[in-house]
């Protein structure tokens, strides 16, 4: 059940070895654990939407997003990572962040517009599982340059789940937008459609993975003020993360090219050095006149 699945380190003889005796070690269970209680909350989220217990179902979901970032790098940690979680943490992302979402959205608004608006969270959740999988096929690349590392291309599915919520963010806080259930039912379907294009966004993956001493105690304690935000404030707190992430697409997009485009040069650069050290090799009467010339 559990195959050796480490793209990053060469241990497969050892790690075969250990489950050819019929037991799966500790550490590798534990990653899964954390992708199980964040189906768990996405499960939970679903029905506290069909409930209309919209601050529960919202909490679950931000919930479930935050075991989602956690438990790939758990895995990397403990050196735990396997097939078996991969295709596991891949389901429970489709449920957490394609389905939950649309029910809640659904039932929160667009089910005044019926069948139009069951289309649209359609839309979202195909799109959603049309993100995941090609993430998943991006997993087997191994041409990709360093920097592209640091861009997902088009909004990761938790991160349009997180954003896909953001009227009903509004209405906690005193901004009333039931009765714009057309301009709701347009946002959904922009959402979705971000989700499955080829705009560059922010992953993160190189930031912070090393931090210098002087840093460590500014990071704990903007932790610690995010999450008392978050705790005290969460409607207003996801609002203006919501609106803030979309802000900074065009700003990656910008980034994007424009490291593209430094790549380029780099490129030709080195190419167009390398072509200029080698001497051109001589046709073959320039060969004879140069043998003939010689002392």
């Amino acid at each position: 059940m559990f195959p050796p699945f480490d793209p990053e380190r060469d241990e497969r003889k050892r790690r075969q070895t250990v489950f050819t005796r019929g037991q799966v070690p500790v550490r590798v269970l534990i990653p899964n654990i954390f992708t199980l209680v964040g189906l768990c909350a996405g499960l939970t989220a679903i029905r506290m939407g069909i409930e209309h217990r919209w601050d529960l179902a919202v909490a679950a979901l931000v919930f479930a997003a935050i075991l989602d970032g956690i438990d790939g790098r758990v895995a990397r940690l403990l050196k735990a990572s396997s097939r078996f979680g991969a295709e596991l943490d891949s389901l429970a992302d489709f449920v957490n962040f394609g389905v939950a979402p649309a029910i809640i959205m659904f039932n929160w608004a667009l089910e005044d517009l019926h069948s139009l608006g069951w289309i649209a969270v359609l839309v979202f959740a195909v799109c959603s599982a049309l993100r995941l999988a090609r993430f998943n096929v991006s997993l087997d690349r191994t041409d990709t340059p360093a920097w592209q590392s640091n861009y997902f291309v088009g909004v990761p599915a938790p991160a349009g789940a997180i954003i896909l919520l953001l009227p009903i963010y509004a209405q906690d806080l005193g901004l009333h937008l039931p009765s714009l259930t057309p301009l709701v039912l347009i946002y959904t379907i922009a959402i979705a459609l971000l989700m499955v294009s080829r705009v560059p966004t922010f992953s993160g993956k190189l930031i912070g993975q090393k931090i210098a001493r002087e840093h460590v105690p500014p990071v704990f304690v903007l932790a610690a003020l995010f999450i008392a935000l978050l705790l005290t404030y969460p409607a207003l707190t996801l609002a203006v993360g919501s609106v803030t992430y979309l802000a900074l697409i065009p700003w990656s997009a910008y980034r994007y090219h424009a490291e593209e485009r430094k790549a380029a040069k780099t490129a030709k650069a080195q190419g167009g050095k390398g072509q200029a050290t080698q001497e051109p090799s001589a046709s073959p009467d320039e060969q004879v006149i140069r043998l003939r010339t010689k002392p």
